[in-house]
């Protein structure tokens, strides 16, 4: 089917010509695909590795620490910074509120006990429930 070439010269060589056209086409794109997939491959390689811990900051002065993440969190706001291990421990420590869907306190084992504002907070609960559990109106001792 395909074998079916003109007899005449010029036109032989005029199919010549154009293949000839193309394939140098093909194999500019070609190398420019190549380039293209490299440098890709090279940027991923030059990328830092991704923080084990980041803390989300505040807007302002100092910038305070809003709320601890695992790395991989995709809740994480534009405001960050890498912490350690025992950075993300100690800041959890102190009351900073831990991401509620990464929960990086639980994976750092911070026990409630330890962690201020929730301790009190689950103590007032823990209170409420049991005076409504006595019969007793909330707040009244």
């Amino acid at each position: 089917m395909f074998d079916r070439l003109p007899d005449d010269l010029a036109r032989l060589i005029t199919l010549r010509t154009w293949h000839a056209m193309w394939l140098e086409r093909i194999d500019a794109k070609i190398a420019a695909v190549r380039q293209h997939e490299a440098e890709r491959e090279r940027a991923r390689r030059a990328r830092p590795p991704r923080p084990e811990w980041v803390v989300e900051l505040g807007i302002g002065d100092g910038r305070p620490p809003l709320e601890v993440h695992a790395g991989h969190c995709y809740a994480i706001g534009t405001r960050r910074l890498a912490v350690s291990h025992n950075e993300a421990r100690q800041l959890l420590a102190d009351g900073v509120r831990a991401c509620s869907h990464c929960t990086p306190d639980t994976t750092l084992e911070i026990p409630l006990s330890s962690r201020p504002a929730l301790a009190t907070t689950a103590r007032r609960r823990s209170l409420a429930g049991h005076q409504q559990q006595a019969g007793r109106p909330e707040g009244v001792p």
